[in-house]
């Protein structure tokens, strides 16, 4: 199971990806090329937190939960509600976190002596990629916050539970080094130096 929390996460504009055109088919403005939705300037100050994640990459189930801060008793708790998410015929279950300090605190080490089938497995520091949680993270942003503006952090919360429940409904496992498509090569372009004999 990888574990991690997003964040910080605020109550602000989020831009979306597609490109806007200046104006509708059949006028004489449509010739002009699209261009990026504008938006005005958004700081967020209007409410933040973090969002806890629990991501099992061979069946793509993700569980959610949002927390005002960052903190040791907040992630002992996300880890006590997991422990009830998870399923109950699960003979180990392997956590996979960073070296974060609060995931190695004391009060983590007391849950995992009331519930000892939990085994924590850190991975090395400068290597996030090995946590698949992480692009996850970026497949929620897109179906949760992409596109949209929030006013509340309670806004927030309720769009990444949609988004969360969006995925489960239509998950499916990941595996980490799967091949990408190649694309086909492009020819070379009239910057390219012609091959020396």
């Amino acid at each position: 199971m990888c574990m991690d929390e997003m964040g910080p996460v605020s109550a602000r504009s989020y831009p979306g990806a597609e490109p806007i055109r200046p104006a509708p088919d059949g006028t004489p403005d449509h010739a002009k090329p699209a261009g990026r939705a504008r938006q005005e300037i958004d700081y967020g100050r209007r409410g933040k937190g973090y969002i806890y994640g629990a991501f099992r990459p061979a069946t793509g189930e993700a569980y959610t939960r949002e927390y005002e801060g960052r903190t040791t008793a907040g992630w002992v708790d996300f880890l006590a509600e997991v422990e009830g998410w998870a399923p109950v015929d699960a003979g180990r279950i392997y956590a996979i976190v960073d070296n974060l300090a609060m995931h190695r605190a004391p009060d983590v080490l007391l849950l995992c002596l009331a519930h000892p089938r939990w085994e924590f497995v850190f991975q090395p520091k400068y290597a996030a990629y090995l946590n698949l949680i992480e692009p996850w993270w970026k497949t929620l942003r897109s179906l949760a916050l992409k596109g949209r503006r929030f006013e509340t952090w309670a806004e927030v919360t309720k769009a990444i539970e949609g988004g969360a429940k969006y995925w489960n409904k239509h998950r499916h496992p990941f595996v980490w080094g799967r091949r990408r498509r190649r694309r086909a090569r492009r020819s070379p372009g009239i910057a390219t130096m012609p091959k020396a004999a």
